[in-house]
């Protein structure tokens, strides 16, 4: 499709990769709680709604875009839940009763979940993008994964919409994601510490300009402890080299 700029099997991998997640799970997640690229607040904010709407947060595209559906429910108890695991952290967190799922959630989840049945509360990035912030975030977080949540970070390894289906794009990003794949799937006695300092890596503001693609990740490894990182899918899209990672 056109509007894609890339043929028409651009999103292909990523499609089968995300259909084949839940089957890939030791056990069926009680919850999904989504940290996206599309949601800043000035403090780590959960949707807090039983019946979150979408946001349809993109231009351009085509009407059938606008019409998409994903009616999961929401899950209240979790949203108090995240916002009392960071307030023990000493992290300051809100809620947002009228706030819907963004693209970063509904698209990727309507592949994966089609079926919009697991209850899943959104969480914001914080303003400021601080990668260290994130991965304190995360670390806070941990006990979910004990308590039957799946913690997704939606973003993308390689964001720089200048770049895309541009020329030198694929060596760029390549040599980004092979520093980033390094540094997630690295001991984890390492990895925040290499995931902090993102910025200097090679070519990170080429394939970043601006982090909030990136900073998803943070929260997911914070949220990893001693589980190692995993690189999970390695894909070409627009001309971009992007990864995506796992931590069991």
């Amino acid at each position: 499709m056109e509007w894609t700029r890339g043929p028409r099997d651009t999103w292909k991998r990523m499609a089968e990769w995300l259909r084949s997640l839940p089957g890939t799970l030791p056990t069926p997640p009680e919850a999904l709680l989504v940290v996206s690229a599309h949601w800043e607040a000035p403090v780590p904010t959960v949707t807090s709604s039983a019946a979150p709407s979408l946001v349809y947060d993109y231009y351009g595209f085509p009407q059938s875009t606008y019409e998409l559906t994903w009616p999961a429910p929401g899950s209240p108890e979790l949203a108090a839940r995240v916002q009392q695991l960071l307030g023990s952290a000493g992290i300051d967190a809100a809620a947002d009763g009228n706030r819907g799922f963004d693209h970063g959630v509904f698209i990727p989840l309507k592949v994966a979940y089609p079926e919009a049945q697991v209850p899943t509360v959104q969480l914001s990035l914080r303003g400021g993008l601080d990668p260290s912030e994130h991965l304190a975030i995360g670390r806070a977080l941990a006990p979910l994964r004990d308590e039957g949540v799946l913690l997704l970070g939606s973003g993308m390894s390689y964001h720089n919409m200048a770049g895309f289906m541009a020329p030198g794009t694929r060596e760029v990003s390549a040599r980004f994601d092979e520093w980033l794949a390094a540094a997630v799937t690295a001991d984890p006695s390492g990895r925040d510490a290499a995931l902090a300092g993102w910025s200097r890596a090679p070519m990170a503001r080429e394939s970043h300009p601006r982090e909030e693609h990136l900073v998803p990740l943070m929260v997911a490894a914070g949220a990893a402890g001693a589980a190692r990182g995993q690189q999970v899918l390695r894909d070409e899209v627009m001309g971009a080299v992007v990864s995506a990672f796992r931590f069991d």
